[in-house]
């Protein structure tokens, strides 16, 4: 008995040395000519950052749309569902894109009216950062910050009027907007 379970057992190690060694073999004919290669660095795949997510974009967005007005504000754009915190002289502070609600406010200029550090969202999600400027269809409208940090599409068959930011976004929206802050929605 011994004897055949130490010949299965070779048996086994040789099996996995063939599958190591074939895999092995798979990887080295996929890899770059360049790879290893002093002087190359490795690309990224196609894949890399495809996730949409609010935030996680680095390049640097187009400037505050114009007829946003003057002074210290938050601009919203709804078609671009992006976000200007405009500081003293115009100075942009920070611009980010948002994961809008169903109800949209309609173009025009609101100030913030309430702010709340946390509280469960009229989608059932946890939010934190609440920043509220209006009503549309009598459904609050205003920026918040998922607390799981996720940014869902929002569900057509409800109506919400959450505009929802990354976490990083929604502390600096809760810094910059206090109450009385102007916000401004553009097309």
């Amino acid at each position: 008995m011994a004897r055949s379970s130490s010949g299965f057992v070779a048996g086994l190690t040789v099996a996995a040395v063939a599958a190591v060694g074939f895999l092995a073999y798979q990887a080295s004919a996929s890899a770059p000519d360049t790879l290893g290669k002093p002087g190359t660095k490795a690309k990224p795949s196609p894949a890399a950052g495809a996730q949409k997510t609010p935030g996680a974009k680095k390049k640097r967005a187009a400037a505050v749309p114009e007829g946003s007005g003057a002074g210290e504000r938050v601009v919203y754009a709804l078609g671009n569902d992006r976000v200007w915190l405009v500081g003293a002289g115009g100075k942009v502070r920070r611009t980010f894109e948002v994961m809008p609600g169903t109800v949209d406010p309609a173009p025009g200029k609101y100030t913030v009216t309430s702010r709340t550090a946390a509280v469960t969202g009229s989608d059932g999600v946890p939010i934190e950062h609440v920043v509220l400027f209006t009503t549309a269809g009598g459904v609050p409208v205003g920026f918040s910050a998922a607390v799981d940090g996720s940014t869902p599409v929002p569900d057509a068959s409800k109506k919400l009027g959450g505009i929802r930011e990354a976490r990083a976004d929604g502390e600096a929206m809760w810094e910059f907007a206090g109450v009385g802050r102007p916000v401004v929605v553009v097309q």
